[in-house]
């Protein structure tokens, strides 16, 4: 797989783990399209060789244009890395609905957009791989990320039912759930949780807990270029894993999931996010 004429697209590749694969693939020889909403954005990378195309994974028709550059200029895809999405924090409760729709059409149905455009040229070509990015956090939702950890959840049933459905034309579908990675998603996720903070909030007691848990993954994170530098060796295998972990507590949280009962498992959530701090109605302070 690392013969130089085999193709990879990437979604997401202006920051973060995207840019950090487009590296590594471009440095294992492979021909590599990066893809970002803001191509300016990949200047950097498309002086390195690489192809860059402009793809906002909710645009339709960016999709329907990235197909046709890619089987113009390469004859089809080999590989797809679906990586683009985004953090909706915020209590369940109260979310707003709008920010959860936009949750699940970019982390999932754009992922599911994405594989469907390309599965056509996959076939023809009689072969290829579909890298779909999860988390951990699909693995064991937390508190105030409920809506993120549920979208990623949805990546990795879909991932095992495409993993049976398209083994007949030889496409493998590979499940990666990192666990902390240094990104941007990360950093950015707690613009997103104004109204604990300004205590329009049953929460805005524990705001504090809220942003904590918005920046949980930046907490001893492994760096993209570790990440990448890991991944894509296993991506590139002759019979690569159907599940990949990688990343700070890749293997404790699936861990604490599966190990702990449900009472305890619901009881330690509840403590590492002040969750119980609101079981006192005069420290709950209700709006």
């Amino acid at each position: 797989m690392s013969d130089p004429r085999k193709t990879v697209l990437i979604t997401g590749c202006s920051t973060g783990i995207g840019r950090a694969l487009a590296l590594e693939f471009h440095r294992h020889g492979l021909r590599v399209f990066a893809t970002a909403r803001n191509p300016e954005s990949l200047k950097d990378l498309a002086a390195m060789g690489m192809e860059t195309l402009a793809l906002d994974v909710n645009s339709s028709s960016d999709i329907d244009d990235a197909v046709k550059a890619v089987d113009s200029l390469a004859g089809g895809l080999d590989i797809l890395v679906n990586n683009a999405g985004f953090i909706a924090m915020g209590p369940l409760a109260e979310i707003p609905l709008d920010r959860v729709r936009l949750q699940f059409e970019t982390n999932v149905v754009a992922v599911l957009a994405m594989i469907q455009a390309f599965v056509p040229s996959m076939i023809r070509k009689r072969g290829g791989r579909i890298v779909n990015i999860g988390s951990v956090s699909g693995v064991l939702p937390s508190p105030f990320a409920g809506a993120y950890c549920a979208s990623k959840s949805a990546v990795h049933a879909l991932s095992d039912v495409l993993r049976a459905e398209l083994s007949p034309f030889n496409i493998s579908v590979i499940t990666v759930q990192p666990g902390g990675i240094e990104s941007e998603l990360g950093n950015t996720a707690h613009k997103g949780i104004p109204e604990a903070k300004d205590g329009g909030s049953f929460y805005s007691a524990i705001a504090s807990a809220i942003e904590d848990r918005a920046l949980a993954s930046q907490t001893k994170a492994t760096p993209t270029l570790v990440f990448a530098e890991k991944l894509v060796p296993q991506l590139l295998e002759e019979k690569p894993a159907r599940l990949i972990r990688l990343g700070h507590q890749s293997f404790l949280l699936p861990l604490i999931r599966y190990a702990l009962p449900t009472s305890w498992r619901d009881r330690l959530l509840r403590k590492k996010f002040s969750l119980d701090r609101l079981n006192n109605p005069e420290r709950a302070q209700i709006p």
